[in-house]
């Protein structure tokens, strides 16, 4: 079976929506596109109650979707599917399959994300194993994973202090919330329910854009402060 080739993407950062479950693959594409309008910079496909022909059909349109409208698209879960696809990446949880073998299966340049929940260890290990991102959370409750490990902000920031690499923060994520995660050190926030659950799904990851920009936007000088030289 042919397989497609992913793009070269730059490193995962903003918003980083989490597809929700439906059949309709024209819904799905639809709602995604609302996202991406709003702000979305990268697409995670989930979906882990259809069948193979769905994911396939659901996975080829998400693609393409992103690929016009210049965004990261990644599979969750299904290495096998994200090369079929070509996606640009796939994520892998505790018991989704070795980094090393995903990176086999991929190409080079293929983006790999992983989640490491409420562990500095287990980010450690995927790093060295190769991951391009390391994800952290739940930082909230969530109806997605209500019983998922809890993490606090913390977390992000003594990740952020060890390594380069993009670090996501998941789990129950809303525009409200958002600011502190950034502050703490989320280059990109993994949303499904605060984006897809609303009625005006490009609005609401356009809340989201306010939590990066702040971060993005370097404090004003006191007045009156002189300048200072030399090491910070």
């Amino acid at each position: 079976m042919r397989t497609l080739s992913p793009r070269t993407r730059p490193p995962l950062s903003g918003l980083y929506v989490l597809t929700p479950e439906l059949a309709d693959t024209a819904l799905l594409v639809a709602r995604v596109a609302a996202a991406i309008s709003g702000g979305a910079s990268a697409v995670q496909y989930r979906n882990k109650q259809g069948d193979a022909a769905l994911r396939r059909e659901q996975a080829l349109a998400l693609r393409a979707l992103c690929a016009a409208r210049d965004a990261t698209f990644i599979v969750n879960d299904d290495v096998d599917l994200a090369a079929e696809v070509g996606a640009d990446g796939v994520h892998l949880g505790r018991d989704d399959g070795e980094i090393g073998a995903a990176r086999r299966r991929l190409c080079a340049g293929a983006i790999i994300g992983a989640s490491c929940y409420d562990s500095l260890d287990l980010a450690q290990r995927a790093l060295a194993a190769g991951a391009d991102y390391i994800a952290f959370g739940s930082f909230y409750p969530s109806r997605v994973k209500p019983d998922a490990v809890r993490a606090e902000p913390a977390l992000l920031t003594r990740a952020k202090a060890r390594w380069t690499v993009p670090v996501v923060a998941i789990g129950g994520i809303t525009a409200t919330r958002a600011p502190a995660l950034t502050a703490a050190g989320a280059d990109a926030l993994a949303v499904i329910s605060a984006v897809f659950d609303a009625t005006d799904i490009t609005a609401a990851a356009g809340a989201f854009g306010a939590a990066f920009a702040r971060r993005a936007t370097p404090a004003a000088p006191r007045r009156g402060a002189g300048a200072h030289h030399g090491a910070p």
